[in-house]
């Protein structure tokens, strides 16, 4: 962990990798990580952690399998969303989009359970920036 600023847009301009969050900084026992996606993610749960997302730029919807039945969430730039544990959910960037994602250091992008992992998804915990 750096104990430097950390410009969030510099961060993001040093990779082009859709799906593939960068760890910039960590908070206790928390990643704070950065992302580029555009397109779906896929289906996936967190058995034991909340999942929350900032939209820095573009716009993230997030499919939600609930209780209630299934919906979906609209993020614009600037809005925040917590994923309750236990909730499924699908990601999906109709046009490019960035975003900061807080989660426990160590949890897989693609949850404790998920459906087939397409190529331009990488089940990664988090890659360090370059």
């Amino acid at each position: 962990m750096t104990t430097e600023p950390i410009s969030l847009s510099a961060a993001l301009a040093s990779f082009t990798d859709r799906w593939s969050p960068r760890i910039v900084t960590a908070v206790n026992d928390y990643d704070v990580r950065v992302a580029k996606v555009e397109g779906e993610h896929v289906w996936h749960v967190h058995d034991h952690t909340d999942e929350f997302f900032l939209v820095l730029d573009g716009e993230l919807r997030i499919a939600l399998r609930e209780p209630s039945g299934e919906r979906t969430v609209v993020l614009p730039r600037g809005s925040v969303f917590t994923v309750p544990r236990g909730t499924h959910h699908k990601p999906y960037a109709p046009i490019p989009a960035e975003i900061l994602m807080l989660e426990p250091t160590g949890t897989l992008t693609v949850g404790d359970h998920h459906e087939e992992i397409p190529d331009h998804v990488d089940a990664t915990t988090g890659h360090a920036l370059s």
